[in-house]
Formats: C-alpha cells, structure tokens, sequence
C-alpha cells in the first residue's frame, strides 16, 4: 500500500538554515484526514509534581550499629545451642550454654570475697558503735574503715566479672546465698533481633571472645546505591528513592566521597522511611534490587508516552496540534520510567499532542515523507 502525502496540505513550513536547526514555531500543516490516515492520536499531558530522575542498582545492607557478634566471656566447651539462623530472639534471651571450668574460678573468687566483705562488715559496724562511745581513737576507726572499703570494693568487682561472664544480677545474689557453684555458662542475646549467622557447632571448645552468633536488628535498614559519578550532580541529600516491585521508599541521608575504580561510581546512603516489617514487601539484608531516585520538580513537569517524543539532532521535540495541524515544539526530558517520560517545556497541560505517530510526523517534518 502506497501513502502519498499532498506537499501544498501537510508539508512543512520549516525554517533549516545553516545547521538545520529547529525553532518552537515550526509548523506541521496537516488535514485532520490525513493525520488519521497517519496513524497519529492525540493525548494531553499529565501534569505532575515528582519524577524519577535516575535508575540505579542498590543493595540492602543492616546498619552496623543494628548488628551484634555474639561470644562467651569466658572459655569452655559448647553444651547446647538454642537457636538457629533465621530465629527472632529477644533480649536476654538464652542462645547458647557452654560448660565452662573458668567460670568455676570466678564464682569462687566471688564468694572469697563476698566471705571477706562479711567479716569486715561486722568489725565496721562494732568500730563505729565504739567509736560513738568513744572507747577506740580516730586512728583505728580510719583503718577499719579503709578495710571495708576495700572489700566493698573487691566483692563488687568480682559480682561484675560474673555478670559480664553470663550470669545476670539474681543469678549471681542467689549464689551469694545458697554457695552452690555451677559451671554451665549461658550466652544470652544483647538485643533483640535475627540470628543471621551461627559461627560455632555443640561439641567443640571455643576461647573467650569467640564469635558464636552474629545476631542484628533489622527494624531499620539502609539502602546502598551505586549512583555513576557523571550523574552526581544530579543527586542531593534529602531525595526519595522508590524501590521497584515494592512499597518501601527511602530518603537519601549520604553522598559518598570517594569513586569506585572498578565502576566508576560512587556510593549514596537511603534510609528506609518506614520500619521493614511495615512494608508489603519485605526488603532482605543482602538483597540485590533496582531503586529510582525521585525529585520534585521546581518547574511544570508533565508525563508523556515516550511515543510522543521525536529526536532530532540531539534534541527533543513533541508536536502539539492546532487548527493548522501541529506545531513542532522543543522540550526537555528530565526523566524516564518504564514506557513514559517526564518533560519540561513551554506547555499548560492543557495541549493535544501527537501521542502516536510521532515518527510519521517527524519524517513530513523532515521533508522525507514523500511517500512508502
């Protein structure tokens, strides 16, 4: 099928002196008929207020403050482990017992100096009853005094070893009571959170301080993107950052300061807006995913198919219909997302333009409409 295009009707009245640059008020004269014929429909301009302005890949990272490694405080061999990656634990919580000979030695000193403290709690209170009396010197009642102190001193020091060992305030009391010494240690759960790695297995003997569970709260999650340098400028703190295939959205806290050789890009921070367990759907630590940066816009910004946009020495036109036919208008295109595209211009919303059959239109433009 052949299509022949009636110059006197629908060719253009273009201006393409020197380069061949294009001016708003080119004008595409064409009959309703034939732009039909054309395939062109018309559409307005969606009018609004925010736009991506970048598509970059992120990962999903725990903040370091939110993550803990569990260890015991004192060597001995693994008795029991209580949870398993993948559980919620909460604070205090039971998550390993160790059979350890070191905590043995402490819960004696404790009580060595828990005996001491008694006795010389005894022989303070009787100096200060004879001091009031005034039956001994100021010397001795300093001395006495001075002792006390010490062993006040030392029973607390070895109550806190115990206590940072894994034995809690009324673990420790109660030992203080009935002296019944144990050596099952329990490592317990600073925060409450997911187990989100086990480092040891039951059985083995581990030293003081090793890791056996690495534990992390994971209400607040950061988002790590790798924005490409040359588009920097484009990015500021305080930006949303939408994520795709999910309700999250995050707010950009930090633009990193150092480039990436590998890839040349440098690192931005989002913030979750929301806490993770609020979300539809639930962003993982680790998650690889693609995030959009969005602004709003200073200036009209309208939505348009990206069918509507003909490209022409580097620059971007859509063509806006009037009486006449269509007038050839420049525009900017701010951002992009999906089959659309967010554009600023010299327009009211109000316009009909050319939604498909953009090409159609840019070849008459062009004078290569002759005819197929």
């Amino acid at each position: 099928m052949r299509m022949f295009f009636a110059r006197p009707a629908m060719l253009v009245l273009l201006s393409l002196a020197g380069s061949g640059s294009h001016a708003a008020e080119n004008i595409i004269q064409i009959s309703q008929q034939n732009f039909e014929n054309l395939g062109v429909k018309l559409g307005k301009p969606e009018t609004v207020s925010q736009f991506p302005v970048l598509s970059a890949p992120a990962n999903v990272v725990i903040p370091p403050a939110q993550e803990y490694m569990v260890s015991a405080a004192q060597a001995g061999v693994i008795h029991k482990l209580n949870v398993a990656i993948g559980d919620k634990v909460v604070k205090g919580q039971v998550l390993a017992q160790l059979n350890s000979p070191d905590l043995l030695t402490l819960q004696k000193e404790y009580l060595k100096a828990d005996n001491t403290l008694q006795l010389v709690s005894a022989i303070y209170q009787r100096d200060k009853k004879l001091l009031a009396e005034g039956v001994i010197p100021d010397r001795r009642w300093q001395e006495t005094g001075s002792q006390y102190h010490v062993a006040v001193s030392e029973t607390d020091a070895q109550k806190q070893l115990l206590e940072i060992a894994g034995m809690t305030a009324g673990e420790v009391d109660q030992l203080g009571k009935n002296h019944r010494l144990t050596r099952q240690l329990n490592v317990r759960a600073p925060i409450a959170g997911v187990v989100m790695e086990r480092l040891a297995v039951a059985g083995t003997r581990i030293d003081m301080l090793v890791p056996i569970y690495r534990i992390a709260n994971l209400d607040e999650l950061w988002l790590e993107i790798a924005i490409p340098q040359e588009r920097m400028g484009d990015i500021k703190i305080g930006d949303r950052v939408a994520v795709e295939n999910s309700d999250a959205s995050a707010k950009i806290t930090l633009l990193g300061q150092s480039v990436t050789p590998e890839n040349q890009t440098i690192l931005a921070r989002a913030v979750l807006d929301i806490p993770r367990s609020q979300t539809k759907v639930s962003l993982r630590p680790g998650q690889r995913l693609n995030i959009q940066v969005i602004q709003s816009s200073n200036k009209p910004a309208f939505k348009i198919p990206n069918t509507a946009i003909a490209q022409s020495e580097g620059k971007a036109f859509i063509f806006i219909h009037n009486p006449q036919g269509f007038a050839v208008t420049p525009i900017t295109v701010v951002g992009k997302q999906d089959d659309e595209s967010i554009i600023n211009g010299e327009l009211t919303g109000n316009e009909e333009i050319a939604v498909k059959g953009a090409a159609a239109l840019k070849a008459n433009w062009l004078g290569l409409g002759e005819g197929e």
